[in-house]
């Protein structure tokens, strides 16, 4: 995408993302995949599923050369932290997208750094070509879970030692994201990082406890009762207030809300302990309450 004035574009950190607000009324999220270094365009890749919500469909079928949509400034909840020792990047699927990202500012910085691309097959495996030459070739490796395709990825063996100062990210389906944290439970908080593209239905970061709280409108002062069986996010599109959202599923950050009262029960992947503990902001998507009621910046 580039600016049909020809201007350049906002500027962005490796692992952002940016929201493609499409004309049909959908809002998605897409991480960008080019080199930071570039103002003149952004690059996403987007996977088409068939059986998903029907945004990437979308995407496919009806943008083409020539398209205009509009798109969010670059956000970024999966952010790299400097002056690592080496960074150990990990990938699943279309999970690469942010590491690849990642790995152009890397190497374009003279950084340290490893790639680890786990795909079925080499023909699903996105960006291969890039992957596979120069100069990215002599830092990746190619894991495939398909019959005779490759090496599958050990993870207990890949982080079994931690160097000293040493940063991962891992990018990827929940089972990816799973054996990093078995493989990496002892290692220094904020050393190890992730994003998710999807959420696995039987995790949960909060106290499962779904009862009926309130909520309180800080603008107008207006309280509104959410029952179990709906979200923060539903009630208040119910009501006629309607903050940006896209995921849905506490993994993209986009309707994040700044919390001014009450004390929010956390059920989102983008906050950090930190931040959850502080209890200034809450992902309206997916969290609930865990106190009577909840007091919201709008």
């Amino acid at each position: 995408m580039a600016d049909p004035d020809g201007a350049l574009l906002p500027p962005f950190e490796a692992g952002a993302h940016i929201n493609l607000h499409l004309p049909d009324g959908r809002t998605r999220s897409y991480s960008l995949c080019n080199d930071p270094h570039e103002r003149q365009r952004y690059v996403i890749a987007v996977l088409r599923e068939p059986a998903g919500r029907g945004g990437s469909v979308y995407v496919h079928d009806n943008l083409a050369v020539g398209s205009q949509v509009q798109i969010s400034d670059p956000l970024n909840n999966f952010q790299l932290m400097a002056g690592a020792s080496i960074y150990t990047l990990i990938a699943g699927g279309i999970g690469i997208t942010p590491i690849l990202s990642m790995a152009r500012y890397l190497e374009r910085t003279g950084a340290a750094y490893s790639i680890h691309y786990c795909a079925r097959n080499p023909e699903r495996a996105a960006f291969r070509e890039i992957l596979d030459a120069t100069p990215f070739s002599r830092r990746t490796v190619m894991h495939f879970n398909g019959e005779h395709s490759g090496k599958r990825l050990d993870l207990a063996s890949l982080l079994r030692e931690r160097v000293e100062g040493q940063q991962v990210y891992c990018c990827g389906p929940a089972g990816l994201i799973e054996g990093v944290k078995a493989a990496t439970w002892d290692w220094q908080a904020n050393s190890v990082h992730f994003e998710r593209f999807k959420i696995d239905p039987t995790l949960s970061t909060g106290s499962g406890q779904d009862s009926t709280f309130e909520i309180e409108i800080d603008s107008t002062g207006q309280i509104l009762n959410v029952p179990p069986q709906k979200s923060i996010l539903h009630v208040l599109r119910e009501n006629g207030i309607f903050p940006d959202s896209s995921c849905e599923e506490g993994i993209c950050g986009t309707c994040a809300t700044g919390l001014l009262g009450g004390t929010a029960d956390h059920r989102d992947f983008v906050l950090t302990d930190e931040e959850k503990a502080s209890q200034t902001v809450v992902m309206i998507c997916c969290s609930r309450a865990g106190s009577r009621r909840l007091k919201l910046d709008l």
